[in-house]
């Protein structure tokens, strides 16, 4: 019993970082942009003698699954990059349906191209009105 009151409070501190986290940039678009990328790339795993013999065919499937995974975690780690990430997702995401597996066999594919168009589509939150008019009545009124 005394140790998890112990770690309550780590655990509750941790979700807030989480919460905010996912709350200022493009969470989900990102999410499904890396599980796109991981599911291309899974199915073209295969022994490296394999993958350089059948030239770009083999490779493409790490090229472009490895970009929708990268694209993804720039995303989270760099939201004011969205629209070019989530551009660019969506190209591979296509690409992906013609030079590796079908895209995935076209889950990887409609999941680099739902992230992708999700990431492009995030703003920033935006302050309300009856929030900004509540600031500046307070810095008016610590002024005075």
């Amino acid at each position: 019993m005394t140790t998890l009151k112990a770690v309550w409070p780590a655990l509750a501190t941790g979700w807030r970082w989480f919460t905010d986290f996912r709350r200022t940039r493009p969470f989900w678009g990102g999410l499904w942009l890396v599980l796109g990328g991981w599911a291309i790339m899974s199915l073209t795993f295969a022994p490296i003698s394999v993958v350089l013999g059948a030239g770009f065919g083999g490779i493409a499937g790490y090229l472009l699954g490895g970009g929708l995974v990268l694209f993804g975690l720039c995303a989270w780690f760099a939201p004011r990059s969205r629209h070019l990430a989530g551009f660019l997702g969506v190209l591979f995401a296509l690409a992906s349906l013609v030079a590796s597996n079908l895209g995935g066999f076209l889950i990887g594919m409609l999941l680099g191209v739902l992230g992708g168009s999700m990431t492009f589509g995030w703003g920033p939150k935006r302050v309300r009105e009856s929030e900004k008019d509540t600031a500046d009545t307070e810095e008016v009124e610590a002024a005075a």
